[in-house]
């Protein structure tokens, strides 16, 4: 028989194809790209037309000999990496690396690892898609020309170490621009004053806010107007001007798109947009469930699009009516229609309906089933039927104020016996007052004043800086993630409590940026990019193109930078740490697993020491701090800052005088 060798990416990817392919088949992983642009120089040759110079690797020498053993031995070589840009960059770069002849190999793609998606990727088996992969080049080689034509700049007019980026640069920007936005906000004051209500008609009493004065809407901007209005309706009575008794229904949320994805499961789950993708790739490639051996739990993890396949339809309908009742189902779940959106695959979806999280959550780590639940019941819940609400708007005087109370009963939950967030849970709150009508008696209680002031846009979060990138057209599903994670690993930005803060550092690169290259941090510059590395993955441009017209402007503006700018001086965080050689005050510095303290005075003084974060608590054995240390592997845990004369460890922060009491007790 023909033997056939397949080349996927990953070999948890190998193993769930295996073992829907015969015996004739070999799956082999390449461990992600076998050839990269060279990390010690630019790469592309701006002489010859922009020619990139690709070279193999380092480390993958020994996968490529292994890969060119079984290709000698196999009849047909069938390429399936990833259905994306990047995946056809890497089958065309395997191509090229094996020497494939074009009549021995293919390309084939499946959207989800199942038998029937990988048999039929190989009946429909196609040439490599050169528009992608032209794509996929213009977008690497455009960004390497700015990262390493003007990082070397940021080295000179800031320090070492730092990088700039296309996408980067402008996601930096977002994030200063807001920050310039929150320190320039002048807050206002205002006021709204509430009447808590009661009617034999209601069984609890309900609350209605003032909303109108006169034919004027209601503002009020101080404790004096509010001391005149409280004076004015003093011992009225509250009396119905209109009742209107509404129905209305909220729709089931689309399926996820990678966008969405990352953040809901940064709202619900506290993830990182980074934990997000790793997570789901590892759904997508494959999972040991019990039962049912290795599985590829969902579909492709990066995508834009929220339609699904006709075959994920049925399934759907057929699980939900199973589950639900017929009434349960809907088609109502339509593509946003947004024209920004590339389209080239289905929304992010189990594999399978009846792989219910109940059905799975033995087999899976803590955090991978819990991303795959969210997954799970956001697809099922967008071909659900809407929930739907009776609603009831009582509109009030007391002489010329006019209040307005609002109750939300929910009457049918459609969706959301399935999946539902905060906002979900709000509506159903508060009392009902479907049973007041023109003749209900309305007794008030207490008038509450409640003083306010206007607050600035709130800090990122990762989860709300994706969404604003995307709105805006700055980057691609694919790259949300790592730009972030390159953002907070240079020190440009930092994280707290999920807020994300501008650092000195990236305020000063971010300076540069905007001094010297406005064009590379326009956030519609950055936009337009996009969509001409849409327009070659289309056709209907050429990558070089983009190139030609883009590299003569950047030479110009680093040269005249280098004239122009002047020298930043950032200063190193502080601590109150002393450096026991020199007796200088030790500061903070980045290394590659991330912060130590060392001396000022180097070169003189070489002194060195670990980071320690304080957690405020006192040791249980000594009574110095608690510090958070890290394993050699990375796992945190809580040492005794006078370590090695206390050798206290545990994996959980000991509580204050309880937590020394019970050390106590155990050393007995």
């Amino acid at each position: 028989m023909p033997k056939h060798l397949v080349i996927v990416e990953s070999p948890a990817k190998a193993k769930t194809i295996k073992k829907y392919l015969g015996t004739n088949y070999e799956v082999i992983a390449s461990n992600g790209h076998v050839r990269d642009l060279p990390k010690s120089r630019l790469g592309i040759d701006v002489d010859k037309d922009f020619e990139p110079a690709y070279i193999t690797i380092r480390g993958k020498g020994e996968i490529l000999a292994k890969l060119r053993r079984e290709v000698k031995k196999s009849d047909k070589v069938y390429l399936a990496t990833d259905p994306d840009r990047e995946g056809e960059a890497i089958s065309w770069h395997l191509a090229s690396a094996l020497k494939l002849d074009p009549k021995h190999f293919c390309r084939i793609t499946f959207n989800e690892i199942t038998k029937n998606a990988v048999k039929n990727s190989i009946k429909n088996a196609r040439d490599i898609d050169m528009k992608l992969v032209d794509a996929q080049q213009a977008r690497r080689v455009l960004d390497r020309v700015v990262g390493y034509e003007i990082s070397p700049l940021l080295w000179e007019k800031i320090k070492r170490g730092l990088s700039a980026g296309r996408v980067q640069s402008s996601t930096l920007r977002l994030i200063c621009d807001r920050e310039n936005e929150i320190n320039s906000f002048v807050a206002k004051e205002y006021w709204d004053i509430t009447a808590t209500l009661t009617s034999p008609d209601v069984k609890k009493n309900f609350e209605a806010k003032l909303t109108g004065i006169g034919d004027e809407k209601a503002e009020i901007g101080s404790k004096a107007e509010v001391d005149k209005i409280l004076k004015d309706i003093k011992g009225k009575k509250f009396k119905f001007s209109e009742i209107k008794f509404s129905k209305r229904q909220k729709k089931a949320p689309l399926p996820f798109t990678t966008s969405t994805l990352q953040q809901e499961a940064s709202k619900q789950l506290n993830f990182s947009t980074q934990k997000t993708m790793k997570t789901a790739q590892q759904l997508y490639e494959g999972v040991d469930v019990k039962g049912h051996g290795t599985v590829g739990l969902i579909t492709y993890l990066r995508t834009d699009s929220t339609r699904i396949s006709a075959e994920a339809e049925a399934a759907a309908k057929e699980y939900i009516t199973g589950a639900f009742g017929k009434g349960a189902y809907t088609e109502n779940a339509k593509d946003n229609g947004n024209k920004k959106i590339q389209d080239a695959h289905e929304a992010i979806r189990p594999t399978y309906c009846e792989l219910t999280p109940s059905e799975v959550k033995d087999s899976l780590p803590r955090d991978t089933f819990r991303l795959y639940q969210l997954i799970w019941k956001r697809f099922i819940a967008s071909r659900m039927a809407p929930a739907e609400y009776n609603s009831v708007n009582v509109k009030l005087t007391c002489g010329d104020y006019k209040f307005n109370a609002v109750s939300t009963t929910l009457t049918s939950a459609g969706f959301l016996n399935v999946y539902s967030d905060r906002e979900d849970e709000e509506e159903k709150s508060g009392a009902a007052l479907d049973k007041l009508n023109e003749k209900s008696v309305i007794s008030a209680g207490e008038i509450t004043p409640n003083q306010h002031f206007t607050t600035p846009a709130p800090h990122f979060t990762e989860a709300s800086l994706v969404k604003t990138m995307e709105e805006l057209g700055i980057g691609r599903p694919s790259t949300y993630s790592p730009t972030i994670t390159t953002l907070l690993a240079r020190h440009y930005v930092t994280k707290e409590n999920k807020n994300i803060y501008l650092t000195e550092l990236g305020e000063a690169v971010n300076d540069v940026m905007m001094k010297a290259f406005p064009s590379i941090v326009d956030l519609n510059f950055t936009a337009t990019m996009e969509t001409l590395l849409d327009g070659v993955a289309e056709g209907s441009v050429q990558w070089k193109t983009i190139i030609r017209e883009f590299y003569p402007d950047l030479e110009k503006a680093i040269s005249e930078a280098k004239e122009a700018l002047a020298d930043i001086t950032i200063e190193d965080e502080k601590t109150d740490v002393i450096c026991d050689v020199c007796g200088r005050n030790m500061v903070i510095k980045y290394g590659p697993h991330g912060k130590f303290l060392a001396c000022p005075g180097f070169p003189e003084c070489r002194n060195t020491k670990p980071y320690l974060q304080k957690t405020g608590v006192k040791c249980p054995q000594c009574g110095k701090e608690i510090v958070i240390c890290k394993t050699k592997k990375g796992r945190k845990y809580y040492g005794c800052e006078g370590y090695p004369e206390c050798n206290f460890m545990a994996w959980q922060l000991p509580k204050g005088e309880e937590g020394k009491q019970s050390q106590a007790e155990k050393n007995k």
